[in-house]
Order: structure tokens, then sequence, then C-alpha cells
């Protein structure tokens, strides 16, 4: 780095305020290419005679055009966006002729640190063609599942058929990898690994593609039934070799260039992934390319499962949307996977399978109700893009997915493109950024050429050994001189070798002073190099004696000069910029914040004055503008109309042009409070209902009025009822009476039964017999009788 310019830093970037000017940094002086990549705001001044005017070369652009650097001496690049292919969206009768985003390609260049908005249109297109390949476990859990696939294939294209006509169905199968653990190994196993009521299971394979994509749908259900099923020791199998497969073999699957490519993947059981091939001696990681002979994976018993990341990125850069049918008992298995796939859904396998139908659509619906837009091709984090959308008509957001999108329906988003940092290899300042819909085959690639040095650093313009740089002691390039070995200063005029003179000392001496450089800095090759200030490094002094500094100025909000937007502090005195004043640059000049709703500051002079841009209100008067009258009483009256007119405008007492005179657009409806600043109101209407309100001036003096949700209204008395009520209420009482009366009869003759009975068991009654009873009997002895 050259001495002087970090001098030139050190000093300006303290007058200036190295926290909000960007450009004063030391490492932004180096060079012309180093300037215009700290920020966006940065330019540089190309200036012959700029070192004389003791500022810094790499400075904000707006202060560059108000010094003494010349227009056409500041390099400034300009970020450029030319659109390349622009057709607009539209359906199209044939496949190809379909476009969903616009534009389709750009060239972007564009500067380090300057963020740069595209502007893009989707539009999904009606009859866009659909590929739709079903891979499915034939291990011998899913024969069931199997047969009743082949029953439902019509269905499917059927249903398909309805959202487009340009449908294509297609069917593979897998088991695993033939070797052990995954499967038996015994001869007899591998030529019948099970049995089956139907008869016997075929031997094991990794994948197979049974059904090329197809527009005859009809040989689906028939390819279906004619697969074999298969079997294997081990519960998870080899779906992640055929997911691959069916993906990268597009030829042989039949994926076509344009379309919406979908594929449903059936299963019972969990998966094996890399790493796992290790168990059967299989070390050889999986390559990630098609390894089909006559439709059948030649590799799998000699490469090893793809990883779950090489799954996701092979998925993302084919466009293929996923849907993982599965048992209900592994549907939490693959929600955490599907969490790592792009553009993936899950849904349960019946057992019957019949719900195999509505889960393809349903899941297809749902993926074309969503456009999710992806950056691809990024450089080592070179470029950042973060995306904005109006989904449905709603305000800007930073989101890159929209949902619940219709076909036909436009969607509108932006994406913003950043340039970090120029990268150190040159053959990367040019570079390509591709922007896709999830699971579309649209896209738009941007040329992106990255602005990292300035024209006037081009070898054609560079001047070696240049009399500028003191009789060719360096090469002047961009206004300065690069200086060769064993040289230094502005001019190159410096050797680094070279011994102190009395003369170059005497240069650095103010007049009337005999200390060098204020006994503020170092003199060297007779010029001064000002010290930082000790307590503060972010302080320094300045001055071609080092005699200023740039913190001695007043401070506004604990900003030098109120900061450089306000002012700046040149040798212990603020010069304040335009439209500001004071000792600080603290007094704003303009009167935006005191405007009043009559259209003066403060509402009128005999309210308040406008001071910095501030509103000092006269007795009486209070608020952001004066626009309150705490001794004149409220305006509620006045503002009652507005409830009137807005709230229940059918009563029409007032005319719209009155209402419009006075009240605002809309009344904000909920709790009403009172605050210093607001005024609470009622307002009553022919019904005697009340409805409370309040209002108040916000900061802009614009009227603000709040009122309740519902008014209050008084409740009619029902004569009726209270006669009913009344009379009802003398009848129940009485009924309660006699009911009581009731009870405690009943009570009493209770316990005086109780005492009879008591009484009557206790009594002791003489038995003897009465003498004036006789018998109504008589009983004579035979005397005869007794005899024998």
């Amino acid at each position: 780095m050259q001495l002087w310019a970090f001098l030139l830093t050190i000093c300006v970037s303290q007058i200036l305020g190295q926290d909000e000017n960007p450009c004063l940094v030391s490492t932004a002086q180096e060079s012309c290419a180093a300037c215009i990549a700290t920020a966006k705001e940065c330019a540089w001044c190309m200036s012959e005679i700029y070192h004389e005017q003791n500022r810094p070369r790499c400075d904000m652009y707006d202060n560059h055009i108000r010094g003494p650097c010349e227009k056409n001496m500041t390099h400034f690049p300009v970020v450029e966006l030319r659109k390349i292919d622009d057709f607009k969206v539209q359906d199209g009768d044939r496949p190809e002729d379909a476009v969903q985003i616009q534009p389709q390609s750009v060239r972007l260049r564009i500067r380090p640190k300057q963020p740069v908005r595209i502007p893009i249109l989707f539009r999904m297109a009606a009859n866009y063609p659909v590929d739709l390949y079903y891979l499915m476990d034939l291990s011998k859990s899913m024969d069931d599942d199997k047969d009743n696939l082949a029953r439902l294939g019509n269905l499917i294209a059927a249903r398909m058929s309805a959202i487009t006509k340009n449908f294509r169905l297609g069917f593979g199968s897998f088991v695993d990898k033939v070797v052990s653990p995954f499967v038996s190994v015994v001869p007899d196993k591998l030529i019948t690994p099970c049995k089956l009521a139907s008869g016997d299971c075929v031997p094991p394979y990794g994948f197979r593609n049974q059904l090329s994509l197809d527009l005859e749908t009809s040989r689906f259900a028939k390819k279906v039934r004619e697969s074999p099923i298969s079997g294997n020791l081990d519960a998870p199998e080899g779906g992640f070799d055929a997911i691959m497969q069916a993906v990268v073999c597009e030829n042989e699957i039949g994926w076509r260039p344009v379309s919406r490519r979908m594929l449903v993947f059936s299963t019972d059981a969990g998966f094996h992934y890399a790493g796992d091939g290790k168990l059967g001696g299989i070390v050889t990681p999986n390559d990630g390319k098609c390894h089909l002979v006559n439709d059948e994976y030649t590799e799998s018993s000699f490469q090893d499962y793809p990883s779950v990341s090489q799954i996701s990125n092979t998925i993302k850069e084919k466009s293929v949307n996923v849907i993982f049918a599965v048992a209900e008992e592994k549907l939490p298995l693959y929600d955490k996977l599907s969490q790592y796939i792009d553009s993936s859904s899950t849904g349960i396998l019946a057992n019957d399978s019949g719900n195999i139908v509505n889960l393809i659509q349903e899941n297809y619906e749902r993926i074309t109700s969503k456009v999710k837009l992806t950056a691809e091709s990024l450089n080592e984090g070179n470029i950042n893009v973060e995306f904005f959308s109006r989904c449905n008509g709603t305000e800007e957001t930073s989101i890159d997915e929209c949902l619940n999108i219709k076909i036909g329906q436009p969607v509108y988003f932006e994406a913003e493109i950043t340039v970090n940092e120029c990268p150190k290899d040159r053959r990367q300042w040019r570079q390509e950024l591709v922007i896709k819909p999830a699971g579309y085959q649209d896209r738009l690639r941007i040329q992106v050429d990255l602005i990292c040095e300035c024209d006037c650093e081009k070898a054609e313009n560079k001047d070696p050994n240049s009399n500028k740089c003191s009789n060719g002691n360096g090469t002047h390039v961009c206004g300065i001189c690069k200086c060769n070995p064993g040289f230094y200063g502005d001019k190159c005029q410096c050797q680094a070798d070279g011994a102190i003179t009395k003369e170059s000392v005497d240069h650095c001496i103010a007049p009337n002073s005999t200390r060098v450089c204020s006994g503020r800095g170092q003199c060297e090759c007779g010029k001064c190099v000002c010290d930082r200030r000790p307590a503060n490094p972010e302080h320094s002094y300045e001055g071609k004696f080092c005699e200023c500094d740039n913190y001695s100025c007043a401070r506004y909000k604990k900003k030098v000069c109120g900061g450089i937007e306000r002012g700046t502090c040149n040798c212990g005195v603020c010069r304040c910029k335009k439209g500001f004043n004071g000792t600080d640059c603290g007094c704003d000049l303009s009167q935006d914040k005191c405007m009043g709703a009559s259209g003066e500051p403060c509402n009128g002079k005999e309210r308040g004055e406008c001071r910095c841009n501030k509103c000092y209100c006269n007795e009486k008067y209070s608020g952001p503008t004066c626009e309150l009258c705490t001794g004149c009483g409220n305006e509620c009256d006045k503002y009652s109309m507005c409830i009137e007119c807005r709230l229940y405008p059918k009563s029409g007492k007032h005319s719209e042009e009155e209402c419009n005179q006075v009240c605002p657009k809309t009344i904000l409806r909920g709790e009403v409070t009172e605050t210093l600043d607001v005024q609470v109101c009622y307002y009553k209407d022919e019904e005697n209902c009340k409805t409370e309100f309040s209002y108040k001036f916000d900061e802009r003096a614009k009227l603000v009025m709040m009122a309740e949700e519902d008014k209050k209204c008084p409740t009619s008395v029902n004569v009726l009822a209270i006669v009913g009520g009344v009379v009802g209420g003398i009848v129940a009482l009485g009924l309660l009476l006699l009911l009581i009366w009731k009870i405690l009869t009943f009570i009493y003759d209770s316990r005086e039964f109780a005492k009879f009975e008591k009484e009557r068991q206790n009594a002791k009654w003489d038995t003897g017999e009465n003498p004036i009873y006789k018998q109504a009997t008589s009983t004579f002895k035979n005397p005869t009788y007794g005899a024998r």
C-alpha cells in the first residue's frame, strides 16, 4: 500500500466518520479495484491534482462530484441488466411451446456488495405434460399391493388425463442387492427365495425397468400383473438404488425434456443408504450414473447404495417430484427423509392400496398448487440470492415460494443478487447462475459478469516507468503511482534507504513554530505523516502540519456534527451541509414535520412556531403540530359526524363532500383508550345508541380516529315478560309454601304413628279367664267307655 494513500485515509476518514463512510478504510485506498469492491457507494478519483487536495481518492460518489474531482475523472461503475431471452409466458399446443417463466435469459454486470433485483414472472401452463413413473417394492410382503395396483392402473390414467391431456405412465420394481446378508446366497434360495400361493418367487435383483414411460397407459396394468414377486432377507430394501437409476437414466426410462416429472415410490419397509454396502463387502461409492443394460441395474452388487445427499441433489438436478407412498408404520421415517429432499411428499399406503389413486392426485395437486424458486450453480458462496414475492396480490415478502396458486395464474417474484467479494481467480469473474422453479424444467439463466477491476487498471491503460512518478520510479495507473522497489511516496520521490536532510525536515515545520509536524506526527520525505490520537485510535490529527484534528467539533445525538448526512468536522468547526444549521449541525431547516392539517407550519403562527423542524406551541396549544387546544374544549361534536358518515352512512344527514372535508377516509375499529394526545368522545344516534370514539393527530398532523367495534344500545322494557314473571313468581311461591306444609304434616304424622307403634308393643295385658265367660261347646264322657 502506498504510504501517502494510507495517511490520507486516516485523516479524511476521521473527518467524515469511519462508521458512516464505508469507503474510507485503508484497504480501499490501495487501488481502484479495492475501492469499488469495498461498498456500492464507493468511487475512485483519477485526477492528477487530487493528491494536492489532501483528500482520499476512494470516497463516496456524492462526495467526489461535490469536491474537486472532475466528473469525467471519477470512476464509478454502474450495474447493467440486459434481457437476452424474454418470451412471454404462454400455454402451448406442443410441450416445447409452453413458456412458464419470464425472462428466460439475462446478462448482469454487477459490482461487489451492490444488490440487484431481477423481476421474475411465473405462470403455470395448462395441459403441461406429465410423466409419472411408479417405482414399487416387489418383495414378498408387497404381493397384495401389486395385484391391487394392476387393477387401479386404468383409474390412475383416467384421473391424470382429466388434469392434463398429455400424460405418460411407466413402471419399475426393486428388491435389494444380490449379496449376503441382504439376500440368501444359498443356491436354492437364489433361484427360489420364497413361496407364494400362486407359485414360486423369482430370483432377487436390484432394480428393473418393467415399463418405460408410455402414452399407452393400458400397458401399465398388464406389465404390473406380469411382474413377478421376489424376496430378500433383511427388513430394509434397496430403494435408493432404484430411485437413483430411475432418475438419472432419462433415455431408458423415457423422461421427456419438457414435462412435469413425478416418481411414486411404494414400499412397506425402510431403506439402505451409503455405507450399508460394506456389510456385503461393497466399498465402491455410488457414482450417480446410469447403469441400465436390458432394463436391469448392472452395478447393484458392485457399487454401494447412494447417500441421502446424492439422492437429494440428483432429484433436484433432474427436477423430479417424489411421492413416498409407504406403510403407516414407516411414515415417520419417510417424513424425516422428505425433509431433506426438495419437491417431495409422503402419504400412507393402505393395506388394499385402494388409496393409491387419491394419493397420487392429492400430491399432484399439492405440488402444482405451489411454486418455489431455487438458485443453482453458486460459486463458493461468492454470490448470494434472496427471493421476494407477491403471492396472490399480497404485499411483498421475503419468501421464495407461493402457495394456493392455480393454473394460468401469474405469480411475481424478484431475485436479489449480491456479490460478496471478487474471487482471486480471474476466471471466476464470469459465472452462470440458474434460477428455476422446483420440480420444473423451466429456468432463468443469468450470466453474471463481476466488476472486479477498473478500466484504468487494464494493461493498455497503465504507464510503466512514467515520468509522472519522479522520472520513472513507478508505474502511473488510475491517477496514482505504483512505486518500483526501493521507492515510496505519492510520486515515488523518496528512497527507502535515503538519508533524512534538514531541507526535508523544514518542510514539516509550520511558520512561527519550532516543532516538527506540531508534535503530532513524523516527517517523512518532507511531508508530515500525522499520528492517531493515543486516547482513541479512531481519532486522528490532520492538516499540512498536523495542526488540526477531527474530533473537537460539537456533537448532535452523540455524533460529530450530527453525522456525515448533516455535516463534517474541519479543524474543530462543523461545516454543515445544505438544509442543516447550528454549531453541531443539529438544526434541521426543513419544515416537513411541522406541517399541520391546515397546510401551515404548526397550524398557524397563532398556535406555534417551527424551529429546527419542531413545533414550539404557544399557551393553550399542544400536539406535534399544535393541533390540540387544551383550553378550547374538545371537538367531539365536529368529529361525531365522521362516525355517522363512515360507520352508519344510511342516515344520510351529511353529504359526501361535507364528510370528506372533515373526516378521514377510514376509521379504525378497536378498543378506545384516552391518553395525553388522544381525545375520547361519544356519539348517540336516533335510537339512543351510544358509540365511543377517539381522535388524535399523528406526527404528520393527519387525523386518526378510532371507534368501538359495537355500539351500545339501551335495552327495551318487556311488560309482558315482567307481568308474567311476577304472576309466575307468586304461583311458584304458593306451590313452594304448600309443598313445605305438606312435608311438615307428613313428618308430624310419621312421628305420631311411630310413637303409637312403640307404645303398643310395650303394653302388658292380663291373660286370665273371664268368670262369666262360658264356652259354646260342652264335653261328656261315656261311663262304659272308661270301664273298658
